[in-house]
């Protein structure tokens, strides 16, 4: 151990506050290690969202001095070299309580975008073959990974001036869909993603891909729906 942190959590809902702790320092502690001895030792009462502790799950996602991170894989030492942590619930999103935000938004936005399969295949017939080497598997190879953490959700500056904008994780998953060649809802999916909240709407500033713990790029994800949309578009298929 070395010294204490000075640490301010958000505490109530929106219309709430920062509460002060002063926290024991150690060495590889995370950002979640003194999430969890606040409400551990000091006041049991502060609610807060984990599960796996080792970077899998996302929900432990937090709001660390002002960036969207998983509290899990953040060192302290890395952001808070001057003793200092400020965490809050994850940006844009309603507050339950404390550091644990309402994730039904973007989960609903998710829906919005179609973003659950539909083919045609039963358990009954064989394994669809596609191969890995194919374009558009290559092209899904490059966001299926996406948990559904929140973190480029909570850094996106469209998300802040349009509250009606899918988000990136929402439409990475519908490209995903999009290139997925056993997938037979892409027609209705692109018509879902026209929008005006849909992709469209982003401004290609690369926050989403800057702060994906994930080392995703919706961004590029992104691209390629406007590309389809488009292209959809001059069909007549749109």
């Amino acid at each position: 151990m070395s010294g204490n942190l000075s640490v301010r959590v958000w505490r109530g809902r929106a219309d709430g506050a920062f509460q002060s702790f002063e926290v024991p320092r150690y060495a590889s502690q995370s950002v979640l290690d003194v999430v969890t001895h606040i409400q551990r030792k000091l006041d049991a009462t502060l609610a807060y969202r984990y599960a796996c502790r080792v970077g899998m799950c996302g929900s432990c996602a937090m709001t660390v001095n002002g960036v969207a991170r998983w509290t899990c894989r953040t060192h302290v030492d890395k952001v808070a070299a001057d003793g200092r942590l400020e965490i809050a619930p994850l940006h844009h999103l309603p507050v339950i309580r404390d550091l644990v935000a309402d994730m039904r938004e973007f989960f609903d936005k998710w829906a919005r975008a179609r973003g659950s399969f539909r083919g045609t295949k039963t358990r009954h017939d064989g394994f669809a073959a596609v191969s890995p080497a194919s374009r558009k598997r290559r092209a899904i190879e490059a966001g299926i990974e996406c948990i559904g953490c929140g973190v480029c959700y909570s850094a996106c500056d469209t998300v802040a001036w349009n509250p009606d904008y899918l988000g990136p994780a929402a439409l990475q998953r519908a490209w995903t869909l999009v290139n997925d060649v056993r997938d037979t809802a892409n027609p209705e999916r692109l018509r879902a993603v026209a929008g005006d909240g849909g992709c469209g709407a982003c401004h290609t500033h690369l926050s989403c891909t800057e702060r994906c713990p994930k080392q995703l790029s919706p961004t590029a994800g992104i691209a390629g729906l406007k590309r389809a949309v488009t292209m959809a578009a001059l069909r007549g298929t749109l």
